[in-house]
């Protein structure tokens, strides 16, 4: 049986007060809880209103601002570019199943060292480092082809949904767009 959601609440004076163990907590502390892999929820105190994603995204700031940033500038606009935008929702799965992804393969490769080498094995604690050390620029080159493949199929699928919005409207009157006999209105006249 899972255990049971953790809940915290957020108080106006912006603390977090987490209610397992009746204690105030810190953001490094919810950190900790998701590296942990915890179930848990941020409430707001008095509406009950869910902040998690706010909580988890003050979090995500706060590594940024840190020095080591993980996103670039251009990659944080692409993102921006999205909201609002048709594919806003697939851009989201997207980027959830490709993390998905590399965390599965992190995981497995994990397994795999801690079934060569053992669980306290200083060999399988630096594994990881040392396969992307070694294996970086493959690694790298990988993902990138697996970008550029998924832009390709990306492109078609927009190609392929615009011709087939194009045939929809064939038969429909609208200037540019020719009648289903094969000719508009204009060519007709002339």
């Amino acid at each position: 049986m899972a255990a049971p959601i953790r809940l915290i609440k957020k108080y106006p004076n912006r603390r977090l007060y987490d209610t397992r163990t009746s204690t105030y907590i810190t953001l490094a502390d919810v950190k900790d809880l998701v590296l942990q892999h915890e179930n848990f929820q941020v409430v707001d105190a008095k509406s009950g209103e869910d902040l998690t994603r706010s909580i988890l995204l003050q979090i995500i700031l706060e590594e940024e601002a840190g020095g080591a940033p993980m996103f670039t500038s251009d990659l944080l606009a692409q993102m921006i570019r999205f909201y609002g935008n048709a594919m806003q929702g697939m851009m989201g799965k997207y980027l959830e199943n490709n993390i998905k992804s590399f965390t599965d393969m992190q995981h497995k490769l994990h397994e795999q060292a801690r079934t060569l080498y053992g669980e306290n094995s200083p060999m399988s604690k630096d594994l990881w480092a040392q396969f992307l050390g070694f294996q970086g620029p493959a690694m790298q080159s990988m993902m990138s082809a697996y970008v550029e493949q998924s832009s390709k199929m990306f492109q078609q699928m927009q190609d392929s949904m615009q011709e087939q919005t194009k045939k929809m409207f064939t038969g429909l009157p609208f200037p540019g767009f020719p009648m289903a006999g094969g000719m508009d209105k204009t060519e007709e006249k002339k």
